[in-house]
């Protein structure tokens, strides 16, 4: 399989991403329509991260940037998916293993902000230190929370369905930002990349993931839920 190949499934993967996880966001938390289009998500955004950082490698194109999003967006996702796999109170080697993942990703990334800070041009590839440190952040408080589940034996509840929540949303974020403001918005007119409109549904997604952790976490939103689901026949 050559770049061009691989870079295909990118893009496939990558729209088909964007769209299954606009419509997860859209659809009521666990309904047969978000659970369907949180699959497809899953798919889709595993492999538009593999293949993104197999592209990252092949091409030397922002290679250590593109390196440190795609593992990041692979892990978020995969820790997110298993996390509603899970049983309520339960751990496994998968845990240990993607803790690991988390670690080696946030450290890489602030090694790696730290290197292009003290370059002459502050940057690695173009790519300025303060990216790295904000991703090599996130990777490393989601390692930290990973830490708090495997000591906690597991997670449950509303805590459970809110690390499920913003690592899918993260993810989805990351996608969302480098079609719509990143490489991806070369497929848009001039005209449009000059005006702020490509901003929106970035905004968007960070608007929506807010509401939901906040229902989710602070009000009787989850509760309810639960009552109603043990009430259906």
């Amino acid at each position: 399989m050559n770049s061009a190949d691989i870079m295909f499934i990118h893009i496939a993967m990558g729209t088909i991403g964007l769209v299954s996880g606009g419509a997860a966001l859209a659809y009521r938390k666990g309904a047969a329509g978000h659970r369907a289009a949180g699959t497809v998500f899953f798919l889709s955004m595993l492999l538009m991260s593999a293949s993104g950082v197999s592209l990252a490698i092949l091409n030397q194109v922002a290679t250590a940037f593109n390196v440190v999003i795609g593992s990041l967006t692979f892990y978020l996702v995969a820790t997110a998916w298993m996390t509603v796999l899970r049983k309520e109170g339960e751990t496994g080697v998968f845990e240990i293993g993607a803790l690991l993942v988390g670690l080696a990703v946030g450290a890489g990334s602030l090694i790696a902000g730290a290197k292009a800070a003290n370059s002459a041009t502050g940057t690695i590839d173009g790519v300025p230190a303060f990216l790295y440190f904000v991703f090599g952040s996130v990777a490393a408080f989601a390692a930290l929370l990973d830490i708090r589940v495997l000591a906690r034996r597991g997670v449950s509840g509303a805590q459970r369905i809110a690390r499920h929540l913003w690592r899918m949303c993260f993810a989805l974020l990351d996608a969302a930002i480098a079609f719509f403001i990143g490489q991806g918005a070369k497929v848009f007119p001039q005209a449009v990349r000059e005006t702020n409109i490509l901003f929106v549904p970035v905004i968007a997604i960070i608007v929506l993931t807010i509401f939901w952790l906040i229902r989710v976490l602070l009000t009787n939103w989850y509760a309810r839920t639960q009552d109603a689901l043990r009430s259906t026949p």
